[in-house]
């Protein structure tokens, strides 16, 4: 069995176990398209009970069931709003420091963006997230041929079978990357999604297990190649972890204004349904369902405008959450290790 054979997919849409609409739901759509989704969901639900359940519009007009509920969403609402304002906290606690902290903080990013430019052997590394990460995944494209140049004269046949089946998953992997980032813009979610399809880890752990069988077998031209193509990989993994952390900030700050923007629009219409709302002056159907039913919906999605935009921000996060949780050559998947 070769290195390629028992290597996972690198794409997360063909390492996940998922349907391709599933994942486009969580990961790739539009977060307000999303949203309505959810809300469309809503109002259409709550429009079939009305309709296929008998006494729905009379259980409507005659009891006190429509205060209970918008009281509910009323409350809801404003602790919706408590709840942005910790996550808006929690983002400024990162941001927030003495200037030792920050001190710190940048001499670290220096340091970081230096051994970057060691490894492109470039002056300065590239300033944009989408150019720096490509960079990096074309760094070690680079490397992975230049490895394959070193050993393609072995006469370890093995040692040329393993080198070829890597240096192909890598270069093949790294073009793809480097098309996805081609002109990401940061915040957006491309970046992040381009990034997440760079199986580094497998890389990373196929290399080094690489050197631990062939090393014997590898010249110094080689040994130094394969040094250079492990460095590429792992740097590649803070500054992949880096900017995702970047993106769940400018994330949560972008949902936190929204859930705002939204919430008193949702606010006046809980408080509306509750002060002035009166059902049993609400007769008449339309297209068979009662106006009541239509009205009551259509004010509950309203209503629940923040809640599905926090949920479908904390979809992808949470979703990205998971396909990311290791950092290094780290496999959290079934695989056949063994070659």
């Amino acid at each position: 069995m070769t290195e390629a054979s028992d290597a996972p997919d690198d794409s997360v849409r063909e390492r996940a176990d998922r349907s391709r609409a599933a994942l486009w739901l969580l990961l790739d759509a539009d977060r307000r398209l999303v949203t309505a989704i959810i809300l469309s969901l809503v109002f259409l639900g709550l429009v079939a009970v009305g309709a296929l359940l008998p006494g729905a519009a009379e259980a409507l007009r005659g009891g006190d069931s429509v205060d209970t509920l918008f009281q509910g969403l009323l409350t809801a609402t404003i602790t919706g709003v408590t709840l942005v304002l910790t996550l808006n906290q929690l983002v400024l606690s990162q941001e927030l420091g003495a200037v030792g902290d920050q001190r710190e903080r940048m001499d670290g990013a220096m340091e970081f963006r230096e051994d970057a430019a060691a490894v492109l052997d470039e002056p300065v590394s590239p300033a944009e997230p989408a150019a720096f990460l490509s960079a990096l995944v074309e760094a070690a494209s680079d490397h992975a041929t230049t490895f394959r140049e070193a050993v393609s004269g072995s006469t370890d046949e093995d040692l040329v079978r393993t080198t070829d089946d890597l240096t192909e998953a890598v270069v093949e992997n790294a073009e793809q990357t480097v098309a996805k980032l081609d002109g990401g813009r940061f915040g957006a979610f491309e970046v992040i999604a381009a990034v997440l399809d760079f199986n580094y880890s497998w890389k990373l752990f196929a290399a080094r297990r690489l050197r631990e069988r062939h090393g014997e077998a590898l010249d110094d031209e080689g040994a130094a190649a394969l040094d250079d193509l492990i460095g590429s990989l792992r740097l590649f993994g803070p500054a992949r972890e880096h900017f995702k952390t970047l993106y769940f900030q400018w994330a949560l700050i972008d949902l936190s204004r929204r859930i705002l923007a939204s919430a008193v629009p949702a606010l006046l219409v809980a408080a509306a349904m509750v002060a002035f709302f009166d059902a049993g002056r609400y007769g008449g159907a339309v297209l068979g369902v009662e106006s009541v039913v239509l009205l009551v919906a259509a004010a509950v999605a309203a209503s629940l405008v923040p809640f599905a935009l926090l949920l479908s921000y904390i979809l992808r996060i949470a979703t990205v959450t998971k396909r990311t949780l290791s950092i290094g050559p780290f496999i959290l998947r079934e695989t056949d290790e063994e070659a």
